[in-house]
């Protein structure tokens, strides 16, 4: 029998999981340590966003067990998972159009109970967030009429309002201009930091998350093929054996770790 591990944040074992008959995830077991800063990399199709989403409770996996804080997700309201887990997704244009202010006061729904308003400590809590990431200027602004690095900015203000240990994030840089990228970057380091949140990103940009991020997890074809230190993870032959090209690295002046340089 498989003793459950109550100090790990989120842990998955044996998972397989995906959207159809045939499974995307094939046996993923891995643990994500509370106050870690962890980035998940792999080619497409190599199930990250879909690791995210079974984390989440979004997805039900076929086989296998996910525990968060040691608790069967499986068997959990979704209540629990809310005060456990707050999601930052991609920027989408599907998203109802809100006010700022709104929109990061929505973070707080885990605690409201049927039919009740927000109370004036919520509202106190969303400013107390708005002005921690300096949206001051943005609160009666529109989604629909910011950039996508405002919107992402908003999104992870929405999160720390959820007031939850860890915070789960999907590809949320893949379509800003490198300045955003590492203004998010930066930001999500300095919560990380500060606030002791458990951070797991789904990233493309491995420079970037071997930067930032003190874990990396590498998918590839459903399946985890590494985890560990960037020192450890970003070396030639582990990256040719994730992308199937040979990737030089050196080591950044400026973090201390390695990053790739490209032919």
């Amino acid at each position: 029998m498989h003793e459950v591990n109550t100090d790990t944040m989120i842990e998955a074992r044996n998972l397989y999981c995906g959207y159809t008959e045939e499974p995307i995830l094939k046996g993923i077991s891995l643990q994500v340590a509370p106050g870690s800063f962890c980035a998940l990399l792999g080619p497409n199709g190599a199930g990250k966003s879909t690791l995210l989403y079974s984390l989440m409770g979004y997805l039900k996996p076929s086989a296998g067990s996910i525990h968060v804080f040691g608790k069967d997700i499986a068997k959990a309201k979704g209540s629990f998972l809310a005060r456990q887990i707050a999601f930052v997704p991609q920027e989408s244009t599907r998203e109802f159009d809100h006010q700022v202010f709104e929109t990061v006061l929505m973070g707080r729904y885990p605690y409201l109970g049927l039919m009740q308003a927000h109370s004036a400590e919520d509202k106190q809590a969303a400013e107390e967030v708005i002005t921690m990431l300096n949206l001051q200027s943005l609160k009666q602004r529109w989604l629909s009429e910011l950039s996508g690095g405002e919107k992402q900015r908003v999104y992870i203000a929405r999160a720390l309002v959820q007031n939850t240990p860890c915070i789960l994030l999907d590809e949320s840089l893949s379509q800003l201009d490198i300045n955003h990228q590492l203004e998010i970057m930066s930001l999500l380091r300095n919560i990380h930091s500060s606030h002791g949140k458990t951070v797991l990103i789904v990233s493309h940009n491995l420079n970037l998350a071997a930067n930032y991020a003190d874990c990396l997890i590498y998918l590839k074809d459903g399946k985890l093929l590494a985890e560990g230190k960037p020192e450890n993870l970003m070396q030639t032959e582990v990256l040719h054996s994730l992308f199937g090209v040979r990737l030089d690295t050196v080591i950044n002046p400026n973090s201390g770790r390695p990053n790739i340089i490209y032919p």
